[in-house]
């Protein structure tokens, strides 16, 4: 199994990369977003640490039964031949209604067939106010046209 683009990663692979990886998380399909990853992938989400595509999975369904109508932007920051650095926004409502933003850096590594092996992730968020939400696009993947996430102001 493989996942375009795969390294070694140019500057447009590596921006596309970045957009698919945002795409299938705003599906908010643990399935499929675990299938992005390596069967024994690690990862480092803030003070939580994972390994393996399974403990990928049960740790996003977790994530979208409290994080309700999650939406994803993320941006390239940095690669190298086998490595991105993302920056992140996701904006999301938890059952009563609160709504959050979340900030973020992720560092990714990929192996040869383009399934991400290394994921290390930052994120800081806060509350905001349902009128302060910038993410309203229907959920799911962002829509072409849509700014993209250097286009706000925060």
């Amino acid at each position: 199994m493989s996942r375009d683009p795969l390294p070694p990663f140019t500057q447009g692979t590596a921006m596309r990369k970045v957009r698919v990886i945002e795409d299938s998380w705003n599906s908010r399909d643990p399935a499929r977003v675990a299938r992005d990853y390596t069967i024994d992938c690690f990862w480092r989400n803030c003070v939580e640490f994972l390994s393996g595509r399974a403990a990928i999975e049960v740790f996003l369904a977790r994530k979208w039964a409290k994080e309700l109508d999650y939406r994803l932007m993320a941006e390239l920051w940095a690669f190298t031949d086998n490595r991105i650095a993302a920056r992140f926004a996701c904006e999301y409502r938890d059952d009563g209604g609160n709504w959050f933003r979340a900030y973020g850096n992720e560092d990714w590594e990929f192996d040869p067939d383009g399934l991400m092996q290394r994921r290390m992730a930052s994120i800081n968020e806060h509350p905001i106010a349902e009128a302060d939400r910038m993410f309203l696009w229907p959920l799911g993947p962002r829509p072409d046209g849509h700014p993209e996430l250097n286009d706000f102001d925060f």
